[in-house]
């Protein structure tokens, strides 16, 4: 007996992973969605916060820079200034007392000019510095003492004598007066000294500090990209490639190799379905492979069948049938010889020896011939149905002209095919068309053609007695018959070889059970992919407007 094939394993649907207990799962962990938004948003973080350590020291170093140049130095060289008006208006008075000339007093009218512009460029400097501004109040209070107590009074006094008088008689005020003036202005000058020294250490640790700013900016953002390169290489690139050499290698052949998951959860799970799908085409391939030996196994089996098969048909056709002619010939012989000894029951009992003999014989030659479908005839080229209808026609026309049957046609096509079989089908359909007819009306036969896509569709429609629905399928098993032999004589295995000529052919067979007045057997064969033509029912005039009968049973 034929090993039948295995089961086949069961589709895996969804699969991610079994897990411990043997359902699937999805890895849990991060993915690379996660982990880059994640780094993204880490390295955005810190590029900021970078980016305002640098704004913070590039500030420093901008109000260092601010407040040794526009307010130290120029506070200083202002104050150096307001030094040199005051000593200008010195000089003038000085040199008016001690000549009584008055063109010697115009450094003193010039140095309280600059004086003047000097305090109003200096005041601003120093409005943010209380020390600062209780210098310049100290020198303007000790100048005005001076000049209120020396220097106008001689300014105002004529010239000539009466001014060196004024002079000479003011001169030790004078000259203690201005003497606190240098003190005031040398107080004034050491104080600004200082603030510009402490803007300029103010502006050096700035520089200091930014530089040291932008130094470690410059190391972490260094870092951080290799820390990125690192994190792409170990978490997504490194994953991928040994995803891709696993899948590379399974496609190469290894079958067998398991695919390994590593890296985020995502890539985890790709690789996990790779795996799925490994194990489930591994898996296919075992089946396969086991379902392919079966069939060898089969092919083996089938091919000592056909041996045993082909004996069966030389011994059928040659041992078998020689017995068989020799019990018909001999019983025939006896009943020649020994007629007038016999009775008439014994005639009878030859009779029935000779017939079923015959029977025998015909039985034999009908199971050859179901035997060679497909393995005798099989020879398949291009087929004129419309030739072999016509031959078959003619191979019958004796039983259709004592029947008084008409047979129509539509045009039939080419098709592949072996033509011996195909007219085989033929003469079986119709010669049951004219054999299983109704006693009250001849036979009217349509074979019926049509293209339905890459398929014809074939009628053979009758108008005989008709088959019942419920041996639909029991009308093709070989040896089954409806009616008895005297009925209607026959094997019953023509309606089994249509059907293994059509099957073999690559079409179908069956009873068309909606057709009522008759019978009407449909059936398909491949059309040529070059095939044009189609057949039109309208071709071929009907014989009958009612149609025809197939047979209730098949002929031998």
């Amino acid at each position: 007996m034929i090993d039948t094939l295995p089961e086949q394993p069961e589709a895996v649907d969804g699969v991610r992973g079994a897990g411990p207990g043997g359902g699937s799962s999805r890895p849990s962990g991060w993915t690379t969605r996660r982990l880059l938004r994640t780094g993204v948003g880490a390295s955005l973080a810190l590029l900021a916060l970078l980016g305002g350590l640098g704004v913070w020291a590039l500030a420093r170093t901008g109000s260092a820079t601010d407040r040794l140049v526009d307010v130290g130095t120029p506070a200083l060289i202002t104050s150096v200034q307001l030094e040199s008006a005051l000593i200008d208006q010195e000089t003038g008075i000085r040199g008016y007392g001690l000549t009584g000339q008055r063109d010697f007093i115009q450094p003193y009218v010039k140095g309280l000019a600059d004086q003047q512009t000097a305090v109003d460029a200096l005041r601003p400097l120093v409005a943010h510095d209380r020390r600062a501004r209780a210098d310049l109040d100290l020198v303007l209070s000790r100048a005005e003492t001076w000049q209120e107590g020396f220097a106008r009074p001689v300014a105002a006094a004529p010239s000539g004598d009466a001014a060196v008088a004024v002079a000479t008689e003011r001169a030790d005020q004078g000259k203690s007066a201005f003497d606190a003036i240098r003190k005031a202005t040398t107080v004034q000058q050491q104080h600004l000294e200082e603030f510009r020294a402490d803007a300029r250490g103010d502006l050096d640790h700035a520089l200091a500090l930014r530089d040291a700013v932008f130094a470690a900016i410059a190391a972490l953002i260094v870092l951080l990209a290799a820390l990125i390169f690192e994190g792409l290489r170990r978490g997504v690139t490194t994953p991928l490639e040994q995803l891709s050499a696993d899948a590379r290698r399974v496609a190469n052949g290894s079958f067998g190799h398991v695919v390994s998951a590593s890296g985020p959860a995502d890539l985890r799970s790709l690789a996990m379905d790779v795996e799925a799908m490994r194990q489930r085409l591994a898996d296919e391939l075992d089946f396969t492979e086991h379902a392919r030996r079966a069939l060898d196994e089969q092919a083996a089996d089938l091919r000592r069948s056909n041996v045993e098969l082909e004996q069966f048909a030389y011994v059928a056709s040659h041992d078998l049938q020689e017995p068989l002619r020799k019990v018909a010939s001999f019983c025939q012989l006896l009943q020649r010889r020994y007629a007038d000894q016999l009775d008439e029951r014994a005639n009878q009992y030859i009779g029935f020896a000779v017939d079923g003999a015959n029977r025998m014989q015909i039985l034999i030659n009908d199971l050859l011939a179901f035997s060679r479908v497909g393995r005798v005839h099989n020879q398949h080229a291009v087929v004129d149905l419309e030739r072999t209808l016509s031959a078959t026609l003619d191979a019958l026309s004796v039983a259709v002209e004592e029947s008084g049957a008409e047979v129509a046609h539509d045009p039939l096509p080419i098709v592949a095919g072996d033509a011996t079989q195909l007219g085989m089908l033929w003469q079986n359909l119709l010669s049951n068309a004219v054999k299983f007819r109704a006693p009250d009306r001849p036979p009217r036969i349509r074979v019926e053609a049509v293209r339905d896509g890459e398929l014809w569709r074939f009628a053979v429609t009758d108008n005989g007695i008709g088959i019942d629905p419920e041996y639909a399928e029991k009308v093709f098993v070989i040896f089954q018959r409806l009616h008895t032999k005297d009925a209607y004589p026959g094997s019953g295995i023509g309606l089994a070889m249509c059907r293994k000529i059509v099957e073999f052919h690559g079409g179908t067979i069956h009873l068309d059970t909606a057709h009522t007045s008759g019978t009407r057997f449909v059936f398909t064969l491949p059309a040529l992919e070059d095939d044009p033509q189609s057949a039109h029912p309208e071709a071929a005039p009907q014989a009958e407007e009612n149609g025809g009968a197939t047979p209730g049973e098949d002929e031998s």
